[in-house]
């Protein structure tokens, strides 16, 4: 589905798709969570609805062409609500968030790397993300084997 919903968008590439397989797992364990418990974080990607607004409001709106292929992913309002049920959606925001990000997407088989970049970019520096968790949820639910 990543493969599918980024290509059109111009957006598509095996680093940002498997990131994004990274960020998914660790976020929501592919989708088990898709509403934070105690918390504001909505969809497969457990994004933020200030980072979803920031995103329209300082990025996309300055990209009316690639804002109207995300808004076509949608039906009726444009909120961040829609993330918990389209999974769609959720992809291009993703990527979205780390396309605004400085610096190249670290290569699809470096695990550290990806590590590095969503610890950074995505949970944040003071994010409660824990590399050993990373890392175990990459493993186990991204290439199915347990490390």
């Amino acid at each position: 589905m990543i493969q599918s919903t980024l290509t059109p968008l111009g957006l598509y590439s095996a680093d940002a798709e498997e990131l994004l397989c990274a960020t998914c797992a660790q976020e929501s364990l592919l989708g088990v969570y898709r509403q934070q418990v105690n918390g504001p974080a909505l969809g497969i990607f457990q994004m933020e609805p200030e980072d979803f607004n920031d995103i329209w409001t300082n990025y996309l709106a300055y990209k009316p062409a690639l804002a109207g292929q995300i808004r076509a992913l949608c039906q009726g309002l444009m909120v961040a609500s829609d993330l918990v049920n389209n999974d769609g959606l959720a992809i291009a925001m993703a990527r979205v968030h780390y396309e605004r990000a400085p610096g190249a997407l670290p290569d699809a088989g470096d695990l550290a790397g990806m590590w590095g970049y969503y610890k950074q970019y995505y949970n944040t520096p003071g994010g409660s993300a824990k590399q050993a968790d990373f890392y175990r949820n990459y493993h186990t639910l991204v290439q199915g084997s347990a490390r």
